[in-house]
């Protein structure tokens, strides 16, 4: 049994849905843009701030630390950029799956190195 013509959508309307949902989506993407997270290493000895953009703000360092051998400072440094790096990734999967209203899975469209 066929539906009257004026039961489906029309062009107009899937436009208009493709252009509400492109809005969204670059306001996501401003807000991803926007994020400030914080990774830590060390049980804190080591901060890193970066954005969602992934550039580092900021880098803080215990001044305790600056005793250590220069590998165990550099090997802090890294997980510190991982940890802040996970953070941006998780925040992003969130803040896109509220726009499509469905949780992705880790890592789901997202790049890995």
């Amino acid at each position: 049994m066929n539906k009257a013509i004026g039961d489906k959508p029309g062009l107009g309307d899937l436009m208009k849905k493709a252009q509400e949902m492109q809005k969204k989506m670059q306001e996501i993407q401003k807000q991803i843009a926007e994020m400030e997270v914080t990774g830590q290493s060390g049980g804190g000895l080591v901060k890193i701030i970066m954005t969602g953009q992934h550039f580092a703000k900021r880098v803080m360092l215990d001044p305790g630390l600056m005793k250590e051998e220069k590998s165990i400072i550099e090997d802090l440094i890294a997980a510190a950029i991982n940890d802040a790096a996970g953070k941006i990734e998780k925040g992003t999967r969130e803040k896109m799956s509220a726009l499509a209203g469905i949780r992705m899975p880790d890592g789901f469209g997202l790049p890995t190195d």
